[in-house]
């Protein structure tokens, strides 16, 4: 027999269940607007600020989405699901941030310093990642896309920055495949990757830093959308 006494529970966590129910058994609908806060006292037969941190629990967890002047609104009617996308998208913005930092350095390197051979590798490999894009296998796309940017990083010659690309890599390996397929669906697929490569082989730094700053803004564009 356990000697642990529970603690009660606070009237704002049956409230957060309560909710929950309505919106997994469709009176609150995905994508629908849920009362307003009057409606919400009334219903629950509770104070505003116990309404208050009840949506707010929900709106953490991803459920519910508020809209400044347009009411609060049905994201998720699984809370997994709701906290694995916020989570997922977040992510992938985190990632495309640190990528612009890492890839914009690596490609004004290349461009000063690649070696005939790091161009001709860095070329093949944005050819082999575009005929297989042409196929609309976007996971095997992805691969091929990965390898790409893992040459433009090598081209640059910097052992340390290559090594520090090599962490992002292993977030991009769980991620890219999704990032890919949100670019391609919102028309998004960057041409960036052909003029950095251009960049690279004219030797300009600046041309190069832009081109990776313009493909990754296309792609964080894709992931919002």
């Amino acid at each position: 027999m356990s000697d642990v006494i529970a603690h009660p529970r606070r009237t704002s966590e049956l409230v957060v269940e309560r909710m929950e129910g309505l919106i997994r058994d469709g009176v609150w609908p995905v994508g629908g607007c849920i009362p307003p806060e009057p409606e919400l006292v009334k219903l629950f037969g509770v104070g505003r600020n116990t309404i208050r941190e009840a949506v707010r629990a929900l709106e953490h967890s991803g459920m519910l989405v508020p809209r400044r002047g347009d009411g609060t609104y049905v994201r998720s009617a699984n809370t997994f699901a709701a906290a694995m996308t916020r989570m997922a998208t977040s992510e992938m913005l985190d990632l495309l941030q640190v990528r612009r930092a890492l890839e914009s350095e690596a490609a004004a390197g290349a461009a000063r310093d690649a070696t005939v051979d790091a161009k001709r590798a860095l070329r093949a490999a944005l050819d082999h990642a575009e005929g297989i894009l042409a196929t609309g296998d976007i996971a095997a796309y992805a691969r091929a896309d990965i390898d790409f940017h893992t040459e433009l990083v090598a081209a640059s010659g910097n052992p340390l920055l290559i090594e520090i690309y090599s962490g992002v890599l292993e977030v991009m390996h769980r991620t890219h495949a999704d990032i890919a397929e949100l670019s391609v669906a919102a028309n998004a697929h960057p041409a960036g990757h052909r003029g950095v490569v251009a960049a690279i082989d004219a030797g300009d730094e600046q041309a190069a830093r832009a081109a990776v700053v313009d493909y990754l803004a296309e792609a964080e564009g894709g992931v919002r959308r």
